[in-house]
């Protein structure tokens, strides 16, 4: 009988213990719930943010920062980020409607560049729009030749312009592959006086596009990226895709930023010999001309305040954790917060500089 008793008590006992576990779930699941409504609430953002992305591709370094970003803030935010490809066009018109933070952009340095060449459909963002911070950098901006080419380095380049060889340089007009291409013509002008007219612009569309017109022997160099065209480089001679890259334009301080294992089967140390001082396009005869392809967001002209400085809070927050910045690194990414106010002066300070590149050599 005491045996059974006790048999029963300890029966009701783990009832107890059951029923007590389930009601630590359901109350800890609750508050986890409220905490998320709380946090969202206290957000001034929509629930459901748009993110426009100034390219159509879903699978280039524009979608890649964006989808990166718009995660961590959808995560910290406890929101709803959803990354739309839709193009430069669409997206400056998406963001115009919006002033709310339902529709934001993110975007590069062809931001301004494409309104500073003359491009249609850019417009001058420092008036037309409002600045938001910067988040990334792409290091991998590249030029290529054949590996068979005769050129071995970018300096071969320009001193077969300046003895009067012709250089077809395949590039996508108004983006920052067509700013490459008018450093390298403007370090011909600097070196051969009069002789710039031999590097000439093949003007095209896609990286596809760009990789086709080298493949098929119609481009002498290309614009490409570390991160597209790495794989070819691995290539045998032989092989008819086989590149070799001859210049990187970024800082030499920003792509000492990246892992040291570089991406695919190419070295940091490797890349940084195709980056000045090791590869020179000289600016004006005393400093090498380099460009950091930066990311950041553009807001409508009249974005709220408050949904201006959650933004900004958010990301600072988020930089400071940590994560975001492995992540973009294995992307081959360079992480690079800077809120929106001084996101503004500095890039507004990028935009003179190089529009006076641009006006120089025009």
């Amino acid at each position: 009988m005491a045996a059974e008793l006790i048999f029963n008590l300890s029966k009701e006992t783990s009832k107890m213990k059951k029923i007590a576990v389930g009601l630590c779930f359901a109350v800890s699941t609750i508050a986890a719930g409220i905490s998320d409504q709380a946090i969202a609430a206290d957000s001034p953002l929509p629930s459901n943010v748009r993110v426009v992305i100034g390219s159509t591709s879903t699978g280039g370094d524009t979608y890649q920062v964006s989808a990166i970003v718009a995660d961590a803030l959808a995560q910290k935010l406890r929101i709803n980020a959803k990354v739309d490809a839709v193009g430069p066009t669409a997206a400056f018109q998406a963001i115009a409607k919006s002033d709310d933070g339902s529709t934001i952009m993110l975007f590069h340095d062809q931001s301004y560049v494409g309104h500073l060449y003359g491009v249609r459909g850019f417009s001058d963002i420092f008036k037309e729009y409002k600045i938001g911070p910067t988040v990334a950098i792409n290091p991998g901006d590249s030029f290529l030749v054949p590996t068979k080419s005769p050129y071995k380095t970018v300096d071969d380049l320009i001193q077969a312009a300046g003895h009067d060889k012709r250089i077809r340089v395949a590039i996508q007009p108004g983006g920052t592959s067509a700013l490459g291409y008018t450093a390298l013509k403007n370090a011909v002008s600097v070196r051969f006086p009069g002789k710039e007219g031999n590097v000439v612009a093949v003007n095209t569309g896609s990286q596809a596009d760009k990789n086709q017109l080298l493949f098929d022997g119609n481009a002498d160099v290309i614009n490409g990226s570390v991160q597209a065209n790495e794989q070819y480089t691995r290539l045998p001679a032989d092989d008819q895709k086989a590149m070799r890259f001859v210049w990187i334009t970024a800082r030499k301080q920003t792509l000492e930023q990246a892992n040291p294992e570089g991406l695919g089967q190419t070295s940091r140390e490797q890349l940084l010999a195709f980056a000045t001082p090791a590869a020179s396009v000289t600016l004006d005869g005393t400093k090498d001309w380099a460009f950091d392809k930066e990311f950041f967001l553009i807001y409508n002209k009249d974005m709220k305040p408050e949904v201006v400085a959650a933004l900004d809070k958010a990301l600072a927050e988020i930089y400071a954790e940590g994560t975001i910045q492995a992540t973009l690194k294995k992307s081959f990414f360079i992480p690079n917060f800077m809120p929106s106010a001084e996101a503004e002066k500095y890039l507004k300070e990028k935009n003179d500089e190089t529009k006076k590149l641009i006006d120089k050599i025009r």
